[in-house]
């Protein structure tokens, strides 16, 4: 198992980043979440297999259609213990 903290960058609120992010984790059977950050980024907890992560990881860089992600800061993290993945209120 692989746990990554992201922050995503660019034109990614209002865009529907975060919706777009519960339906690409779920997909790839990640547990986690994701919320918007009060300096116009996304920020997002991922929990998976390392392919998964990865895969994830790759779609964000894309997003949703009308995102511009300009940077994705990752870091290593703890697996937080959340059972599926979710929205959290924006910080």
């Amino acid at each position: 198992m692989r746990s990554v903290r992201l922050v995503i960058s660019g034109r990614v609120q209002g865009v529907g980043y975060r919706l777009w992010a519960e339906r690409a984790a779920a997909a790839l059977g990640i547990a986690g979440w994701v919320r918007n950050r009060g300096d116009g980024s996304v920020e997002l907890q991922a929990t998976g297999s390392a392919t998964a992560v990865d895969a994830l990881i790759e779609a964000c860089r894309q997003g949703p259609r009308a995102a511009i992600v300009t940077d994705i800061a990752i870091t290593a993290s703890e697996d937080d213990g959340s059972t599926g993945f979710g929205a959290r209120p924006t910080v």
